[in-house]
């Protein structure tokens, strides 16, 4: 039986490893049965399983479940795990080359053949799934013809079309939607990859065959990762405009949980602690839909009489002309008008309305996602005139104000753990991360803060392949500047991740912004544990 490890990645997610880094069907077959039978197991408190290529990933919470009893459904899924199921064989047509193949003659030069032959080689194969990850219902595909094997582009493409074939190595791949990406671009098709309102909503599995088949139609693919969340979905007939929409305003409840394995991020708010206590103060269940405002907030008035808390950052809330208190039940009246000025604390404000917002959940979640077109308002943030539906007035008893936490002044020292992909560094590598102070860089998004300022000693092992991302991982490219993964992050990454933030801290990093610093201090998991008990008992003294 080929080597297999538990390790932990971060202080809510185990990793199971089988064998060396390869692109191997038995392990890649082994990895999916694990995962099955984990999930047949039904364990409280897990939230999502994820196998890839060799790893499989279980997300947990670490209040609601023991970490050795997940270790332990890990161990015995490992030694019962038996043959992999039967995967279909799926015919994909693809128009080769032209605006639909940029990449092809390209392809054909580090070849040296001819455009015609790389077609023919591309499509002369089968190609095993081996996982879903990067976007939604993105199949990783292998093994590509070592003669047309290009590697990936040094700098990534802005803009690759819905439906687009690439090469990137040893593997293929499909873009289900339009998106920033690197692979050397072939061909594409006109299928629908992925539709979150089909069942299934990916169009291919783990362990599914693909055949490529030249076609001459040229009919486009489109980015369908929607349905999108239906302003109208709650007919409670409360709800409020937006007469300013903000920097980025978006719809977020607790996240998209369970979906992962289909390569859907979480998303869900940046600064989870607010965004509960922002429903606890109205009397909303925790996982109720609040609004997320950027740095600079919206404009927003209220259609009917709505109870309101605004936690989070300080963002100068005003009720019609009046300062708004940071954790205090707010009344507004029918029509009274909500705006935010200038930012004086932290980068993220939460307004949770007495009934939570009431869109349409897409795969179980209002979360907005902007990069997969998922949940909120059309998957994207709010515009000028959209017109926020609210559930029905809550039952539960509101709390008239609670303590609003510090918030960071300029930066934050983040605790971290050790990564899943330590090993790939020199030793001494996460000592010279906590010596370090960075810059949060104005690249920086709900995806992913870039760090600037310092740099962390490259990798020393080259032989990562695609694996499974952490909130809170802090990936590490070639060149030394980290990447802090946050909410929006994609499920799997390239790049290791040498150290992932704890989850008691992931709150103050959400409250970080383009030009604040960030430190880094190594912590022990016990620590870690009772960070997060004191963090939910803050919380839990609101309720």
């Amino acid at each position: 039986m080929a080597r297999q490890s538990i390790k932990p990645a971060g202080d809510s997610v185990l990793l199971l490893e089988l064998g060396e880094a390869a692109i191997d069907p038995e392990l890649n077959a082994r990895a999916h049965g694990i995962a099955r039978l984990v999930r047949d197991r039904a364990i409280p408190g897990v939230r999502d399983i994820v196998s890839t290529f060799r790893t499989v990933a279980v997300f947990f919470d670490p209040l609601a479940t023991d970490v050795d009893a997940v270790a332990a459904a890990l161990h015995h899924a490992a030694d019962a795990a038996g043959p992999e199921m039967t995967g279909r064989v799926v015919d994909i047509p693809v128009v080769y080359g032209g605006d639909d193949g940029p990449d092809l003659e390209g392809v054909a030069a580090f070849a040296r053949c001819t455009p015609g032959e790389v077609v023919t080689r591309h499509a002369g194969k089968r190609y095993r799934v081996y996982m879903l990850g990067f976007l939604p219902g993105f199949p990783y595909m292998a093994h590509t013809d070592p003669a047309i094997a290009a590697p990936r582009h040094a700098t990534p493409r802005v803009r690759v079309a819905a439906g687009s074939i690439g090469i990137a190595g040893a593997q293929t791949g499909i873009y289900p939607l339009e998106s920033p990406g690197g692979w050397q671009i072939i061909g594409r098709t006109p299928l629908v990859m992925f539709d979150a309102g089909r069942t299934p909503p990916a169009l291919l599995a783990p362990g599914d065959q693909v055949r490529f088949i030249p076609s001459r139609d040229d009919r486009r693919a489109t980015s369908s990762a929607v349905p999108p969340g239906h302003p109208a979905a709650v007919q409670s007939g409360r709800a409020v405009s937006v007469l300013r929409a903000g920097m980025l305003t978006t719809v977020q409840d607790a996240g998209r949980w369970g979906h992962q394995s289909l390569g859907v991020p979480v998303a869900g708010p940046m600064d989870g602690t607010a965004h509960r206590m922002a429903n606890a103060i109205v009397g909303n269940p925790p996982d109720a839909a609040t609004l997320e405002a950027t740095i600079v907030g919206p404009e927003l008035r209220m259609e009917q009489e709505t109870r309101v808390a605004v936690t989070g950052g300080d963002l100068r809330a005003t009720l019609s002309g009046a300062d708004v208190p940071l954790a205090a039940l707010v009344r507004c009246p029918k029509n009274s008008v909500m705006r935010f000025g200038a930012r004086r604390t932290g980068a993220r404000a939460y307004v949770a309305f007495d009934g939570g917002i009431g869109t349409e959940p897409v795969l179980g979640s209002r979360a907005t996602d902007v990069t997969s077109g998922l949940g909120g308002i059309a998957g994207r943030a709010v515009h000028v005139g959209d017109r926020l539906p609210l559930g029905p007035l809550t039952t539960r008893t509101a709390t008239v104000t609670a303590k609003q936490r510090d918030l960071p002044a300029g930066g934050a020292r983040l605790r971290v753990l050790p990564g899943p992909q330590a090993n790939f560094f020199e030793p001494s590598a996460l000592e010279s991360l906590a010596r370090t102070r960075f810059t949060i860089s104005p690249r920086s998004n709900r995806m992913g803060y870039r760090l600037s300022g310092g740099t962390v000693a490259s990798p020393v092992r080259g032989d990562m392949i695609s694996d499974v991302t952490v909130t809170g991982g802090l990936q590490v490219p070639p060149s030394g500047d980290p990447i802090l993964l946050m909410a929006d992050r994609q499920t799997t990454g390239g790049y290791p991740q040498l150290a992932v933030v704890i989850t008691a801290d992931l709150p103050v990093a959400g409250q970080l912004g383009p030009g604040d610093w960030v430190e880094f201090e190594v912590c022990r998991r016990s620590d870690a544990i009772a960070a997060l008990v004191a963090a939910e008992g803050r919380i839990l003294a609101v309720r």
